[in-house]
């Protein structure tokens, strides 16, 4: 039975992160652990307490979890700066249309307004590949890593008498859960079990982001994207 569990949960949980990649995550879903993990052969769970997790908040919320989304924000942030410098040329081209249309012959105008359709469809492609290409690796690396929570989850409701445990990881209406109590919440212990786990220290304090003390039924912040075409 909690064989089964953690294939659930590990089949429902990669769904949770970029909707547009969900059919493509779906379908790389990775397998449940090996008979020989820890967690593929406990015994039967028949524990009756409920409890709630969010899901992603305890993948991205260990130290582990951190590290990685650090890891990918830096990588494309060359990437969102070049997007930026895009943005703004196009602004200026916006701006100077604007205060010149009505001074320009037919044929400058035409050209500034083709120079900026030009532009204006070269940015929105980039920035919807940056943006997926980015949402991909995300969702790879969340994959990855709930390998690796996942069964920390299922030893954790084990050992303390849960007999369900729901995912919070997207308030409702996206999600099923409308309400969940924070008395139910369990999602800081097994973050702080996978931290002890992992061996992986927490990272530097920065400047920087860090996800936020998910809470149940509020979802997950998620890291910021290359920014998204202006219209």
């Amino acid at each position: 039975m909690t064989s089964k569990f953690l294939r659930v949960l590990l089949a429902c949980a990669v769904t949770l992160t970029f909707s547009a990649l969900a059919q493509t995550g779906s379908a790389t879903t990775p397998a449940a652990p090996a008979a020989s993990s820890p967690a593929a052969t406990p015994a039967p769970n028949s524990g009756t307490k409920v409890g709630a997790i969010n899901v992603e908040g305890a993948v991205f919320g260990s130290n582990e979890g951190q590290r990685e989304l650090d890891t990918l924000q830096k990588k494309f942030e060359p990437k969102r700066n070049e997007l930026k410098g895009q943005q703004d040329e196009l602004d200026g081209l916006k701006k100077q249309l604007t205060n010149t249309q009505e001074k320009l012959n037919e044929d400058a105008l035409a050209t500034l307004k083709k120079q900026i359709e030009t532009k204006q469809k070269l940015f929105d492609r980039s920035a919807q590949d940056a943006q997926e290409d980015f949402g991909a690796q995300y969702q790879e690396i969340f994959g990855r890593l709930l390998q690796k929570v996942a069964p920390v989850i299922v030893k954790y409701s084990q050992d303390n008498g849960y007999g369900l445990i729901i995912d919070t990881s997207k308030q409702w209406p996206q999600g099923p859960v409308l309400l969940a109590g924070e008395s139910l919440d369990i999602t800081k212990p097994v973050i702080d079990i996978y931290n002890a786990q992992s061996g992986v220290a927490a990272p530097p304090s920065s400047g920087a982001a860090k996800p936020p003390a998910p809470k149940p039924g509020t979802g997950t912040a998620k890291p910021a994207a290359p920014a998204a075409p202006k219209q």
